[in-house]
């Protein structure tokens, strides 16, 4: 009896083990798939704020959402032109010629200046860090190692915008550790995250170079 309970134990704790080990892969594949969620979903909320900020723009300029079809017209205006050179001879000939370059300079300075606020409008891009680049920071910023759930915290409080979660903190440090991007120690049973050393910042950078070339 005692020697088939002790392989009954045995089997039960390499059940155990096995499914332990299963419930942790899936909850790090879960971390991972949300933090390309939350990476998309900032994407799509920057160009649709880009697209307001274009829509506006054309408002003000008293453009319609219409004339980017017609940058074709410049090649459709070439079929004329031979009937302007053939009746140039003509008095009204020289009005239609010049009422159509006044048309034309006209379209071409309202595209111009329909493509400068466009340039302009590119830096809400650069204005909207990702997360990785907030969680960089913020551990850059600290002298003491921080734990995901104080990380989450500091963010959220800056960027309420944004429902910054722990689980997805924690899955971006845990990607900067796998990158060499940040140290990770343990204390307890607790996980603590620092940012690298300028060395070892640069030690980390040098294999990606490599890789690059």
């Amino acid at each position: 009896m005692s020697e088939s309970t002790t392989a009954t134990t045995g089997l039960t704790s390499q059940y155990t083990a096995q499914v332990t080990s299963d419930l942790e892969r899936n909850a790090k594949e879960q971390e991972r798939i949300s933090t390309d969620i939350a990476a998309l979903q900032e994407q799509l909320a920057a160009l649709q704020h880009d697209h307001s900020v274009l829509v506006n723009v054309q408002q003000v300029l008293g453009v319609s959402p219409t004339p980017l079809q017609p940058a074709a017209a410049p090649d459709s205006s070439t079929v004329p032109a031979p009937r302007n050179k053939k009746t140039a001879g003509e008095p009204g000939a020289a009005k239609r010629t010049r009422a159509k370059k006044a048309t034309d300079t006209g379209t071409a300075a309202q595209k111009s200046a329909a493509k400068k606020p466009a340039s302009k409008t590119g830096a809400p891009k650069g204005v909207l860090p990702t997360l990785v680049e907030l969680v960089r920071s913020h551990l850059t910023e600290q002298s003491d190692p921080r734990s995901a759930a104080d990380v989450a915290t500091a963010l959220d409080t800056a960027h309420p915008e944004r429902g910054i979660k722990t689980t997805v903190v924690r899955t971006t440090l845990e990607n900067l550790v796998a990158k060499n991007k940040a140290q990770r120690t343990k204390q307890g049973s607790s996980v603590y995250y620092t940012a690298p050393t300028p060395a070892e910042q640069t030690a980390a950078e040098i294999p990606d170079e490599a890789q690059a070339e």
